[in-house]
This record gives C-alpha cells, structure tokens and sequence, in this order.
C-alpha cells in the first residue's frame, strides 16, 4: 500500500520489498492498481537486499523496521548504507510512549510472554532517536508519537483478526494505560 501511495501521489519510482509477501503477489496487485511501470516488487529479507551504495534517494520502512532495525548494527550497516549522502531515511513503527522501568503493565504482560520476543522490539520515540543519533552519520529531522495510535491501528487489527487469526485486538485493548505508540521518524543522510 505504500508502494502504491508513493508512486500515485509523488510520481516516485519505488523498489518495495517484502520479505512475507511473494513477488509475484505483489507485482498483481501493482499492475491492479497501475502503478507496475513506477513499482517494482522484491522479495527480500531486510538483511541482504541487493542494492549499491548510495543506490536510492529515500528510504523508508512502514511497519517493520522494529523487526530487524532495533539491533545497533543495522542502521549504519545496512540501512542509511542504501542512499546516497543529504538522502532521506525514515520509518514508522509499532513502539511504547516511555520505555518500560520495571517489567510489563500487568494487563499486558501475557502479551509480551506469548510473543517469544518479539514485541522486546517495541520501543520510544527518544530509544529510536538515540539508535540512528549515535551513529554521526544522519541528521533526524523529526520523531514523535503519532497521535491516537490506536484508532490507526484498530482497524488493521479487526481484519487482522478474522483472515489471520491473529490477536491485536486483545492486545490494543490490554492496553489499559495507553503505552502503545506508533512512532515515526525522518533523517537526512549526512554529506
């Protein structure tokens, strides 16, 4: 969906890649919505994608960067690796409003235990900020919370819920003291 919106609204040329989803699939649903000329579908994990240096413009990661970019080496290894010096990165993550002092709010505890792991990934604003600011090598131009993070999310959550099974909908709602963020963040490239 963000391919889609990027190529429609900015006329941009955009590599999307996905690791859960196949190419093909992805490519279908580009030509659909005729954008497959500006849109180019890559099936790749976000470790060893297969991009120069300074290939791109922009980077930017919706929903998944908390996946793979919360460990400290990914950002100057990888990521800020794909544009070019004075580029664009950003993200948009699921994260917390403070990061958690001592163990998980006691409603949403089961939550963090089922996940295996997973949701160690989610953090604050000021975590992501500090992870891409100690590198030296961008300049973050914004990072906040954005506002009402659940009426964003619920929907996603409902669909989620009757075609995956999944349980987003229990875990928004053990949210009891509205900890959950989404966070979106923007920096430039240093020269």
């Amino acid at each position: 969906m963000t391919s889609v919106f990027l190529a429609k609204e900015f006329g941009v040329t955009v590599f999307a890649n996905d690791l859960w989803i196949d190419a093909t699939e992805n490519l279908q649903r580009f030509e659909a919505a005729g954008v497959s000329d500006r849109v180019f579908p890559i099936h790749a994990e976000a470790h060893a994608l297969p991009y120069a240096k300074g290939f791109f413009d922009a980077a930017i990661s919706i929903d998944s960067y908390h996946y793979y970019g919360a460990d400290e080496l990914y950002f100057p290894c990888t990521f800020a690796k794909l544009v070019k010096p004075g580029g664009q990165l950003g993200i948009v993550v699921p994260g917390l409003v403070q990061e958690f002092q001592k163990g998980y709010p006691e409603t949403m505890k089961s939550f963090w235990q089922a996940a295996e792991g997973e949701l160690c990934s989610f953090h604050s604003a000021g975590w992501w900020r500090n992870l891409w600011e100690k590198t030296g090598i961008a300049e973050i131009t914004s990072c906040y919370d954005i506002p009402d993070p659940k009426a964003i999310w619920y929907p996603w959550a409902h669909w989620e819920k009757e075609h995956l099974g999944f349980n987003d909908v229990e875990f928004l709602e053990a949210d009891t003291e509205n900890q959950i963020a989404l966070i979106a963040m923007t920096a430039l490239k240093s020269a």
